[in-house]
């Protein structure tokens, strides 16, 4: 009897896993793909959508056009997972069965219980999200003068929020529109916990677009006209975008795995196992163990992206009864862009690391990854319609 292999997710950590099953399997297992849209979002580009909502036709891929005709593909939220069972419950009320299963459906927007946070902000999550954030700056705008301009708060200045801010920045300079951009970020640097160098760069492209860095108080609390920062600062805002972090999708609670308690990401090994033997898991859905290292590998584009291809040979090779292969996060260095400009951060070259630098040399390299990806998933020619844009 064939076994029935399901992946849920078209993320990188799901669309990668099962580009490298159709690759590896021969007729040896039914492969059926889950996700709540129906294409594959290039996410660590989708702040281009902010400035300019006709790159979605660039980061987006239909996942009917990806996969291959003998994958099945289901275009439907996942409600529940019952290990039991070994059935997954989706949003239409319908069920599939699996005898083995990949959770790769990545992490939802974390408010750390900050009051007003969630009913106030939005989130960048999805390409919805960055449609919506688009519209709210152009609208924002649209009502304000340069006497009275729209203010727009940035809240967490970790990648996305740096990238989100200078993509906001680039629509104010293009369209001449009345906008102010605050950036705000608890700990005392943007891009926390990182390299003082890169830091230096990053705070120096943002000043340089005209965006305040507001660095060393955690947002409070938000209502729906402030944002009160630490004891003193209060930011009135007409747009505010939440960047702060992830935790767990909610259909990950009903998995019965080991899972973080607080934020339902689920221990999985460094060879994607968990403590079900039916159930692999991978991307920010995750917390990978890596071997010699106390901290999991880290929900990044990156490291999904390396992940996915031994995932996917791990689920070919679990079909055969073969021994699973195991997966060291590999760091190839950060790249960063603040609008039309870039910093790139311990670049893995030829025979050494680059530590950090910016200009032309950064921009190019950051759109030659994600052509590299586009590349892997939709083709040299998606790749090359990108490669401009990005």
């Amino acid at each position: 009897m064939t076994d029935d292999i399901v992946v849920l997710g078209s993320g990188y950590a799901g669309t990668g896993a099962v580009k490298r099953l159709e690759d590896e399997l021969d007729g040896e297992a039914d492969l059926t793909w889950i996700s709540d849209v129906d294409h594959h979002l290039v996410l660590h580009e989708s702040h281009r959508v902010i400035r300019d909502p006709s790159v979605r036709d660039k980061v987006t891929f239909d996942c009917e056009s990806l996969k291959a005709p003998s994958t099945r593909f289901i275009n439907e939220r996942v409600d529940a997972l019952d290990t039991d069972e070994r059935t997954i419950e989706l949003a239409d009320g319908s069920t599939v069965d699996y005898d083995y299963v990949l959770v790769a459906f990545g992490s939802q927007t974390a408010f750390f219980g900050i009051d007003g946070l969630r009913e106030h902000s939005l989130t960048l999550k999805s390409l919805d999200d960055a449609l919506e954030i688009h519209d709210a700056v152009k609208d924002a705008a649209a009502e304000a003068t340069t006497d009275d301009p729209a203010h727009v708060v940035v809240g967490g200045a970790g990648l996305s929020g740096i990238q989100s801010a200078g993509e906001i920045a680039q629509f104010r300079d293009r369209h001449r529109a009345p906008i102010d951009i605050s950036l705000v970020e608890g700990l005392d640097n943007v891009f926390p916990n990182n390299d003082p160098v890169v830091q230096a760069k990053l705070t120096k492209l943002l000043e340089a677009a005209d965006i305040d860095v507001l660095t060393g108080e955690f947002i409070g609390e938000v209502d729906e006209e402030t944002v009160y920062v630490g004891d003193d600062t209060e930011l009135d805002y007409d747009v505010l975008l939440w960047t702060g972090g992830i935790t767990g999708q909610d259909a990950a609670q009903t998995v019965d795995v080991e899972q973080d308690e607080r934020s339902h990401r689920i221990n999985s090994e460094h060879d994607f196992t968990t403590s079900d033997e039916r159930v692999f898991a991978i991307g920010d859905a995750a917390l990978i163990d890596q071997p010699g290292d106390e901290n999991p590998a880290p929900p990044t584009a990156q490291a999904a992206w390396q992940a996915a291809e031994v995932a996917g040979l791990n689920l070919a090779r679990t079909v055969r009864g073969q021994p699973l292969e195991t997966w060291q996060h590999e760091d190839k260095g950060t790249l960063i862009s603040v609008g039309d400009d870039a910093v790139a951060h311990n670049v893995v070259g030829v025979n050494e690391v680059v530590e950090t630098f910016g200009g032309l040399p950064a921009e190019l390299l950051k759109k030659t990854v994600a052509a590299r990806w586009i590349n892997d998933v939709a083709g040299l020619g998606a790749a090359a319609r990108a490669f401009p844009d990005m």
